[in-house]
């Protein structure tokens, strides 16, 4: 079976925030309906209630496709009404979701398509689509990041 290394650990952080580093050395768990694994095109994909987890990393999709090169993860794409995904992040909780979720695992970059939504603490990010480059820590969103719908974003009162 494909083995899934870090992928999702780096797939679930929010806008400009640092994952637990002990979620990378913890072993992925993934329970699914059913997976499909065609090893010479590199490709998984778990259908079905996926949940995956990976330390204090969470996640929910119907499904999950893991593309691979030469037996290294390259990309991640999960998919469902919507994606959920939580993750405790050395500042606290971060949590997110959308019907579209693409991890490209050598340029860092998240993207969030369809009801994009991402929370930590009282601040939110709302758009239709949302990209997150991790290795700059710049997060786009709406028309910066090739949405159609303006972005809302609400956040917490200074002093609370």
């Amino acid at each position: 079976m494909f083995r899934v290394s870090l992928l999702l650990a780096l797939l679930l952080v929010g806008p400009p925030t640092q994952a637990l580093e002990s979620d990378k050395e913890q072993p992925i768990e993934l329970v699914a309906d059913s997976v499909d694994i065609d090893e010479a095109k590199g490709v998984s994909i778990y259908k079905g209630d996926v949940d995956l987890r990976q330390g204090s990393m969470h996640l929910r999709a119907d499904i999950v496709t893991v593309y691979q090169v030469d037996r290294k993860t390259t990309k991640v794409v999960a998919e469902g009404r919507p994606v959920k995904f939580k993750q405790q992040a050395a500042e606290g909780l971060v949590e997110g979701e959308a019907r579209h979720v693409e991890y490209e695992v050598d340029s860092e970059n998240l993207t969030m398509d369809g009801d994009a939504l991402l929370v930590k603490g009282e601040d939110r990010m709302r758009s239709d689509r949302i990209v997150y480059d991790r290795v700059r820590s710049i997060v786009k969103a709406g028309a910066a990041a090739a949405g159609k719908q303006r972005v809302r974003i609400s956040i917490e009162a200074p002093g609370k």
